[in-house]
């Protein structure tokens, strides 16, 4: 399931191999976010053009709409989005924590006003895991409370008792009831060829803790003992400032064992992503990407720029160097042309290129690791990304 190919000698950096049922996930990987069952402005064969080996759906949007009944009747996510490759669905639990209204949270799950109509509904650990196999993601992950930052160590600590015990639930109903549920598992002439000899859907647990050291090792050592088939460290990127972000994973990652895929969840920049691989970390997920080229951003090696820029209105030159083939026929002047004559086309060219970004940024972590030069790799890319001020 995961094969740990190769650590880096200077760093704690990590080359492997993750298999799932609808294909193998090379390791450090970043998953483009589709929120709503597609990675916004872009085609699912614009993400196979871009290389991309997993995306991420969103439990909590997909329950609300289009709803679980839509989601049988297409014989789940794969099928409904012609999204053949791996599929992994968070919980639900971050977005109840930051798009809900009058939540409340209780030993049975949390209940909430959901964001669309202000109905009240019900998310306990059990449903959630029974969503994400209605989904038929390829890994589920546990429903956990996300505490807010700052927050007091006792409420930290609260909210972490009520995750383990959460996990265990998550646990138990997953080992008892995925496999009747899953679509590609109930259905198997819809998976085709299989990497898998038994595909099953993978269930990741989330290592809480807020910023609290003693209780991310908790947090860890209490999710081995469940077992889980990977593990993901939960409550960064939340408002904390970035030094405290790398110290939850500094907490976290190296009670968590070597044969087990690690994700942190919601980040980052590239450098980001460049000091967390080296942290060990091999998975990562982030809306920033697209998010940010709605906005008119593009990254390049020398940092971010903001195409719509007066700087660029006569600049015959592509994005960057390295952009994707499917931009680089595109100048700078006319994406900004684009972008200001508000065509639709800007917002796509500016996604395609910041995805391929991200993407590429993996490849070459993954090529650096196995010729033993990542520490290098790292430090020069970071030094050129930060040395130019944000254009």
């Amino acid at each position: 399931m995961f094969e740990l190919i190769q650590t880096d000698k200077e760093t704690k950096a990590r080359r492997g191999r993750l298999t799932t049922a609808h294909g193998v996930i090379e390791t450090p990987i970043f998953m483009p976010v589709g929120t709503q069952g597609t990675v916004k402005t872009l085609h699912p064969d614009d993400l196979l053009d871009l290389g991309s080996q997993i995306i991420l759906g969103n439990t909590y949007h997909l329950n609300l709409r289009p709803g679980l009944d839509v989601i049988r009747a297409a014989k789940g996510l794969h099928q409904f989005s012609t999204w053949d490759k791996p599929i992994l669905t968070d919980s639900g639990g971050f977005q109840v924590w930051s798009l809900a209204k009058l939540r409340k949270i209780s030993e049975e799950g949390v209940q909430f006003a959901n964001h669309l109509d202000g109905s009240k509904m019900m998310l306990s650990p059990e449903t959630s895991m029974e969503i994400q196999a209605t989904l038929g993601s390829d890994i589920a992950m546990l429903f956990d409370e996300c505490p807010p930052y700052p927050c007091e160590e006792k409420y930290a600590a609260d909210s972490l008792a009520l995750t383990t015990r959460w996990a265990k639930r998550c646990k138990e109903w997953h080992e008892e009831n995925a496999s009747k549920i899953v679509p590609w598992m109930t259905e198997p002439s819809l998976l085709g060829e299989s990497p898998m000899p038994q595909p099953r859907q993978l269930a990741f647990g989330i290592v809480q803790g807020s910023s609290y050291a003693e209780l991310r090792e908790q947090s860890a050592k209490e999710l081995i003992e469940i077992g889980f088939d990977g593990y993901a460290v939960g409550g960064i990127s939340v408002g904390e400032p970035e030094h405290e972000m790398i110290r939850a994973i500094d907490n976290a990652v190296p009670h968590l064992p070597a044969d087990k895929p690690r994700y942190a969840m919601g980040l980052g920049t590239p450098p980001q992503m460049l000091e967390m691989i080296a942290r060990g970390v091999d998975m990562f997920d982030c809306v920033m990407p697209t998010r940010v080229a709605r906005h008119g951003l593009a990254f390049t090696e020398d940092g971010p720029i903001h195409i719509k820029n007066k700087e660029f209105e006569f600049d015959q030159r592509p994005l960057t160097e390295y952009t994707h083939p499917s931009v680089a026929r595109f100048s700078r002047s006319y994406i900004r042309h684009l972008w200001r004559a508000k065509e639709m086309l800007a917002l796509r060219l500016l996604s395609f290129h910041n995805l391929h970004f991200y993407l590429r940024l993996m490849q070459q972590s993954r090529e650096a690791i196995e010729a033993g030069t990542f520490a290098e790799f790292k430090d020069a890319f970071i030094t050129r990304y930060n040395s130019h001020k944000e254009q």
